[in-house]
């Protein structure tokens, strides 16, 4: 009977990961192209958004997000092939133009030669040496054509000039344009590769179960109420650096609201979250981030000379910032501490100040942390950890 029901569940999680309305959904926006259907795309990363935080939810979201990035890294190409064919034709209308130009000031000059030649005969020697008035009135007749033909090629070169300089310039203007929409392309094919990995890394952390997800986001959604006022607390003692201020609850403790053992470091200065980098100091530690990379999975780069909460050597879950993993339960998609593990589950005092400890009530239990409030405005915190 279990297994039947068992299996049943499985079905039913089969067919809610893969509903079809998701598939139909991400494929309303196939038959647009370019902006269309970045807009379409990003509408229904914007609809999907709205539902019910669940790991099907999730991947939906995700699945878009890929979509959309594609279709804007296909929007992009295809802009940068125009641009490139008009700059082809806006290089070949400006080689013509300047031949033009040099042709036309060319026969300008030679003009302006002539006239002044022309110029320099008397209009008495005119009349002298034309034969009759026929003649007269043809050599006359041809003066004001040859004036007038001057005028115009003057128009002339100041137009080709004119279209000489607006060519470079709609050129120069296209040649920047083409470099920006590089850069885009380059950020757009970079976002996908973290997209695309985001996505892996939130399928193997949760093992595409929909419990582990919920225990994840619930886990990441009490940090951040506790470090922003929502636990319990009362003060104990003072402390110093160093002090042994409590045990990483996992060992001994229901842990409540974690995923595993662990200790969440984090550091506040005024009420606005720190990078732990540059408080720690340099120390022995080593990752463990499963079978992904590390890399998006936050820094873990200690430049200050505060010690370590924990003792050597030190185990590294989580470093500091965005990354991929961070992004599916964290507001904002940054991780803003140091996920902790260690042989000992003994949390000590980084710097000397009042020991506090509370616990905050989650889905399936407490979590419990410490915190210490040093001078400064400086409070750094210790969750899930039992203060003592």
């Amino acid at each position: 009977m279990v297994k039947k029901i068992l299996f049943a569940l499985f079905l039913l999680g089969i067919l809610v990961f893969f509903s079809p309305s998701i598939i139909v959904r991400a494929a309303e926006c196939d038959d647009k192209a370019g902006q269309e259907k970045v807009d379409c795309l990003q509408n229904k990363v914007n609809d999907l958004k709205g539902q019910t935080k669940t790991l099907s939810s999730q991947i939906s979201i995700m699945d878009s997000q890929i979509r959309l990035t594609e279709a804007r890294i296909e929007a992009n190409e295809r802009d940068i092939l125009d641009l490139t064919l008009d700059i082809d034709t806006t290089t070949k209308k400006i080689i013509t133009l300047q031949d033009s130009l040099e042709k036309i000031a060319e026969v300008l000059i030679n003009r302006v030669v002539a006239t002044y030649q022309a110029g320099r005969v008397h209009p008495l020697e005119i009349l002298l040496s034309s034969s009759n008035a026929s003649n007269l009135l043809t050599r006359l007749n041809y003066l004001r054509i040859a004036r007038d033909h001057d005028k115009q090629l003057m128009i002339d070169v100041q137009q080709a000039k004119n279209d000489y300089a607006n060519q470079k310039e709609i050129f120069e203007a296209k040649k920047k344009k083409i470099e920006t929409l590089k850069l885009q392309l380059e950020a757009y094919n970079k976002n996908l590769a973290q997209q695309k990995v985001a996505k892996q890394q939130l399928l193997i952390a949760t093992q595409a179960d929909e419990t582990t997800y919920q225990q994840l986001l619930a886990q990441a959604k009490a940090e951040q109420a506790v470090v922003f006022g929502g636990g319990v607390d009362s003060y104990l003692r003072d402390v110093n650096q160093g002090d042994a201020i409590g045990f990483i609850a996992s060992h001994g403790v229901s842990p409540g609201c974690s995923s595993g053992a662990h200790l969440h470091f984090e550091v506040q200065k005024d009420g606005s979250v720190q990078n732990p980098n540059n408080y720690l100091k340099s120390a022995n530690f080593s990752y463990d981030y499963g079978s992904d990379s590390y890399s998006y999975y936050g820094t873990v780069n200690p430049s200050g000379d505060l010690p370590w909460p924990l003792n050597d050597p030190l185990i590294v879950h989580q470093g500091y910032g965005s990354h991929g993993f961070a992004q599916n339960f964290y507001s904002g998609g940054v991780h803003t501490g140091f996920d902790l593990d260690s042989g000992s589950s003994t949390v000590k005092a980084v710097k000397s100040g009042k020991l506090y400890g509370g616990s905050y009530n989650c889905s399936n239990g407490k979590l419990y942390y410490a915190k210490v409030i040093h001078d400064s405005g400086l409070v750094t915190w210790y969750l899930h950890t039992v203060a003592n």
